[in-house]
C-alpha cells in the first residue's frame, strides 16, 4: 500500500524525535507527550487540539545576531515559523519555507547543522476562527549570509536583528528565551 501526505512522513518525524535528547524536566515531558503524535495521520492538522508546527531562529553567525519577528496574533517578538501546508510534513522543510516567506531571505540554511534545537509545547489562545489549542513546536536554527536583505512579509510583522541578550529582553515568552539561550551557546 502506498501512503501519501502527512502519514507517509511520520517515520521521518518519528526519527527526528527519537534522535532528539530533551533538556530538563519540562522538555522531557513535552517530548514524551508529543512522541505519540507521530503515529497520527493528523499530526500536522491545525484543527486538532495539539499539533506540530515547525519554526526557526534565524542567525547571522559572524555578528552573533538573531532575527526576531513581531507576531500580531501572539502580540510578541518571536522567531519565524508556523504550520505545514497541506501535504507537508518534513519539519526542517517547513521551517525553511516559513523562514523564506516571513523574511524574504533566499539563502537560509540549517546551522550549524540540521539538528532539532528545541521542542516546546506552547499554548495558543482562541481567536475568532479557532478555539484555543497547543502547538508542538519543532525549532531549528537557520543561518543567512545576507542579513541586510531581510524584509518583512507585511508591514504589521516587522523584523529586527538583535543580539541574543537584546532578543531575550524583547520577548515575553519564557520558552523562546530557552531557544535563545541554546542559540547563544552555539554562537559563542
Amino acid at each position: 500500500m502506498v501512503t501519501t501526505g502527512a502519514a507517509a512522513q511520520s517515520p521521518d518525524l518519528a526519527r527526528l524525535l527519537d534522535g532528539y535528547h530533551p533538556q530538563g524536566p519540562a522538555e522531557t515531558a513535552d517530548h514524551a507527550r508529543v512522541r505519540s503524535l507521530t503515529d497520527a495521520p493528523d499530526a500536522w492538522d491545525r484543527g486538532t487540539p495539539l499539533h506540530f508546527t515547525a519554526s526557526a531562529l534565524i542567525v547571522h553567525p559572524p555578528t552573533r545576531r538573531v532575527l526576531l519577528r513581531w507576531h500580531v496574533r501572539q502580540q510578541a517578538w518571536l522567531h519565524v515559523g508556523g504550520h505545514g501546508d497541506p501535504g507537508e510534513a518534513l519539519p526542517l522543510d517547513i521551517a525553511l519555507r516559513e523562514g523564506l516567506e516571513e523574511t524574504g531571505l533566499t539563502d537560509l540554511a540549517p546551522w550549524p547543522d540540521a539538528a532539532l534545537v528545541h521542542l516546546a509545547v506552547v499554548p495558543v489562545p482562541a481567536s475568532p476562527v479557532e478555539p484555543a489549542h497547543e502547538h508542538a513546536d519543532l525549532r531549528f536554527l537557520l543561518a543567512t549570509d545576507t542579513p541586510e536583505l531581510a524584509r518583512p512579509e507585511n508591514p504589521a510583522s516587522p523584523l529586527e536583528w538583535l543580539t541574543v541578550e537584546e532578543a531575550k529582553a524583547r520577548t515575553t515568552e519564557e520558552n523562546f528565551r530557552e531557544t535563545l539561550d541554546r542559540a547563544a551557546r552555539l554562537l559563542a
